[in-house]
């Protein structure tokens, strides 16, 4: 079966890096990837097909932070009928949370809930019999369980939005895992370490980068997490990818680290999760998700009387 990957946010960072390392280790694959920005999207593409000129890449429209988009878009990946690999890339990293269109906090739609109705709108062609799929779940050493609340999954209380998304990210991976595994769906959570991004760049002024920097290729000699470049990040993806899926500890998150000299590895850590707090937030996503469809087809229904009152006015 040709192997298909689907990659959010893939235009840049660790998304485009995992791209690129994918097609370096087998340029056969199909790679879908899932943007919100076209534009970016079609630069990415290109850019991975001047190293890579017989790659197969696709593009697909996707703002996670949209359950619109996201309902729309599994449309169209539902087509294709196959998907072996579903990868998350870095998220939405900021601490100045704000209300979606949806009415949702956007760090908790963009980095989880998006991710997560996406995951169960493609149930179909993830869980089929006689194949194994993967979801991997970019989650970072910032995801902290007390940063984390089941009374407020979105952190709309809180000030460590990132940091409680990625927190819920892994337990939803848990989740995942002991609801699909027997369906042939297996979820694996990884943290691609400290990566200047542009996500990174955006948080401190470009002259404090330029002066630290040089700092940080010191300090990493001390700190293997210290990954910095997105090559060096995508590397527990990467590496996950070669591995065979049933052989991951779904309680493990996979972490990109990188030697003193620049050699990149991988390396298990065990998360700190338990099964009740990951079934309750699973049984909350599952609930919001009901609600959200509730709501788009309330939408809907609403403009095609509006439209066919228009109709009847004429």
């Amino acid at each position: 079966m040709e192997k298909v990957i689907l990659v959010t946010g893939a235009n840049s960072g660790i998304g485009l890096a995992l791209c690129e390392r994918l097609l370096y280790e087998d340029s056969r694959l199909q790679l879908c990837l899932a943007c919100r920005n076209m534009q970016r999207a079609e630069a990415a593409r290109s850019a991975l097909l001047t190293s890579h000129p017989d790659a197969h890449i696709d593009l697909l429209h996707l703002d996670v932070g949209s359950v619109r988009s996201v309902l729309h878009a599994a449309n169209k990946v539902k087509a294709s009928n196959v998907v072996k690999m579903f990868a998350t890339a870095e998220g939405l990293l900021t601490q100045q949370d704000r209300v979606n269109k949806d009415g949702l906090q956007e760090v908790f739609a963009t980095n989880l809930f998006g991710h997560f109705v996406l995951v169960r709108e493609l149930d179909s062609i993830l869980c089929q019999a006689g194949q194994t799929s993967r979801v991997v779940w970019t989650s970072s050493s910032n995801a902290r369980r007390s940063a984390f609340s089941l009374d407020d999954v979105q952190h709309r209380l809180g000030t460590e939005p990132y940091a409680s998304s990625k927190y819920a990210s892994d337990l939803v991976s848990l989740a995942l895992n002991r609801h699909n595994n027997s369906q042939g769906l297996y979820s694996s959570v990884i943290c691609p370490g400290l990566v200047m991004t542009n996500l990174t760049y955006g948080i401190l002024p470009s002259f404090f980068w330029t002066l630290i920097m040089p700092i940080m290729y010191l300090i990493r000699i001390f700190t293997n997490t210290f990954t910095l470049t997105p090559y060096n990040g995508a590397g527990a993806l990467h590496s996950l990818f070669l591995k065979k899926t049933e052989s991951l500890d779904p309680r493990a998150k996979y972490h990109s680290l990188t030697s003193g000299m620049g050699s990149n590895y991988t390396q298990p850590r065990q998360m700190d999760i338990d099964d009740d707090m990951s079934e309750a937030l699973y049984v909350k996503l599952l609930e919001m998700e009901k609600a959200a469809r509730k709501r788009l087809k309330e939408e809907d229904d609403n403009k095609q009387a509006y439209k066919k009152y228009l109709d009847q006015t004429e």
